[in-house]
């Protein structure tokens, strides 16, 4: 096949399981991670493993311009982009006012921003092949409020809503769009967010990147409109459509209550 998917974060975690996963398809891939040596040792790889063309860009997705580089760098090469995969993302842990305003914003910029730019710019791409397809990567913690990962939930909260507006958008077009609603996975996330005291509990109820990945892939093809791995988590996403917003926050806080 000459068609390719691209995928952001996909240096590691639930990005670079998915972008396997496609490769195994016979997809050719490019992989947008800031983590140069992981992503060349990544094409390399996967190049020889499954025989196809593997390409990647190096690139910070914080930056104002992070999209249109990758944008840029897709049109130059001519790759034939027919699935997007907006996967990087990451959180922080912490309460609002005591966290660095910049690092919240950097945050915010991968999150939300680079997303809803590189969807903006890629679009007229996707709809040059007969089917393209769409996959965001939301959370279940964009269901609620959650205390101390305040932002993380929100960022995930529009992440959720926007995906399944734009569903509604390009229903009649070629693009698919579904929504990947992941629980805890087994990943850096906890690390990175700086939630340390967390780790043993995450690793016990958290699935893994490549179980996660090949729901997500699956349920992609299979246009799904939302595709949320797990029975305990899709029993948490009722609870939470049941339960009043205050007890499941209250809920929330005391989980990830941060230690004085």
């Amino acid at each position: 096949m000459t068609s390719y998917a691209l995928v952001t974060g996909s240096s590691k975690g639930i990005g670079k399981a998915i972008a396997e996963d496609l490769a195994k398809r016979k997809y050719n891939i490019l992989l947008i991670a800031r983590s140069e040596k992981l992503l060349q040792n990544l094409s390399g790889e996967w190049s020889q493993k499954y025989n196809v063309d593997v390409k990647w860009l190096a690139v910070d997705l914080s930056k104002p311009m992070a999209a249109s580089e990758v944008k840029n760098w897709v049109t130059k090469n001519n790759f034939q982009v027919s699935i997007l995969v907006n996967n990087a993302g990451y959180g922080l842990w912490g309460n609002f006012h005591e966290l660095a305003l910049e690092d919240q914003n950097d945050m915010l910029r991968v999150n939300v921003f680079s997303l809803v730019d590189l969807t903006w710019l890629m679009i007229p791409v996707l709809l040059l092949h007969p089917k393209s397809y769409i996959l965001n990567t939301g959370s279940l913690a964009g269901l609620q409020a959650v205390p101390t990962l305040n932002l993380y939930a929100a960022s995930k909260a529009m992440v959720n809503s926007f995906t399944r507006g734009l569903r509604y958008e390009l229903k009649n077009t070629n693009i698919s769009v579904s929504l990947l609603s992941p629980g805890s996975v087994r990943t850096g996330f906890v690390e990175r967010a700086g939630m340390h005291h967390m780790q043993k509990m995450a690793e016990k109820f958290s699935m893994s990147p490549e179980e996660i990945a090949a729901i997500a892939v699956k349920g992609m093809f299979n246009e799904k409109k939302e595709i949320m791995p797990g029975f305990v988590n899709r029993f948490s996403a009722a609870m939470v459509k049941i339960l009043p917003k205050s007890l499941i926050e209250n809920l929330a806080g005391a989980a990830y209550k941060k230690k004085a």
